[in-house]
């Protein structure tokens, strides 16, 4: 069968790539569960190959889910959740920003060597390039994101308060498993690299457990893999 699209360039089938990127992004799992996940049902691929599959392809199925949300999401403008954590990265501290809207969408990411109101403005700029400008911009208690929204006019639209950044507080969790059964990171493109298709995957398979009853989340979990399978399938 002649393959088409990204993946003609592989010998391997799309539905085996886009099955091993999923399990490495999506769950915290190193490359050799994954090896073994995939040898259970009868694919034989080395934990390198799954490195190359997920560094070659990731990417390209991060955009092109991004691509297809951006036109869905009506109401990302009303309130953005932004916050930093801590990220070593060769055992260097670098900072991971993030924002993600009040459905908890996650909107931008972007990893910096430092958390100073220059970081903070590139990090918003980015951010506002790809989704505009949003309503109510709600951030702790950092004075590098007061500096920043002043910058660029929206200092009085800035939202502070004890609990109002627990929707994004909740939403470090699952990187953090992640960052874990990676044994962390060793270069800061990596980083970016691995946060930009966790986020698109994370955004496609988030269901809000706790939110629908059981058929609805049943519902949405089927179309949410059914449109992975369609992932540069043309």
């Amino acid at each position: 069968m002649t393959q088409h699209g990204p993946c003609r360039s592989v010998r391997t089938s799309p539905e085996i790539i886009r099955l091993a990127v999923m399990l490495y992004v999506r769950f915290p799992l190193s490359l050799r569960d994954v090896e073994d996940l995939l040898h259970e049902r009868g694919i034989e691929v080395s934990h390198e190959t799954v490195r190359f599959w997920w560094l070659r392809f990731g990417l390209m199925f991060a955009a092109e889910i991004r691509k297809k949300r951006i036109g869905q999401m009506r109401s990302s403008r009303w309130r953005w959740h932004l916050d930093e954590v801590f990220v070593k990265v060769n055992g260097v501290q670098h900072h991971l920003w993030r924002a993600v809207d009040h459905e908890g969408e996650v909107l931008e990411a972007y990893v910096s060597k430092y958390r100073d109101k220059k970081a903070a403005l590139r990090f918003l700029r980015k951010l506002m390039k790809r989704h505009g400008r949003a309503e109510e911009p709600v951030t702790d208690g950092l004075k590098s994101y007061g500096a920043a929204l002043k910058a660029i006019g929206a200092e009085g639209r800035q939202i502070t308060g004890h609990w109002e950044n627990n929707r994004i507080e909740n939403l470090h969790l699952p990187f953090r498993r992640r960052e874990r059964a990676m044994l962390r990171f060793r270069r800061m493109r990596g980083l970016q690299t691995f946060v930009a298709v966790h986020s698109s995957i994370h955004n496609l398979f988030n269901t809000e457990l706790s939110l629908p009853s059981r058929p609805i989340y049943k519902l949405n979990r089927a179309a949410a893999l059914a449109e992975w399978r369609q992932l540069c399938a043309a």
